[in-house]
């Protein structure tokens, strides 16, 4: 069983190597679903490319420490 959830850990890992860039890029997600959910005038894109944008820039810098 170890061994499985040892694959399984490896796995995950492939996709979510930083959890809380993982989190702040769904939180981002989700801002910008509801955002072109409310206007639909386009800035909806705004809002996920600045938002994903920012938050690898906090990630990096956060990195450098």
């Amino acid at each position: 069983m170890k061994f499985l959830r040892g694959i399984f850990r490896e796995l995950v890992g492939l996709f979510v190597d930083d959890g809380m860039l993982a989190l702040a890029i769904l939180g981002v997600i989700a801002l910008a679903a509801i955002v072109v959910r409310f206007v639909h005038d386009g800035t909806g894109g705004v809002v996920l490319v600045a938002g994903v944008l920012f938050a690898l820039f906090a990630n990096v810098m956060d990195a450098g420490d």
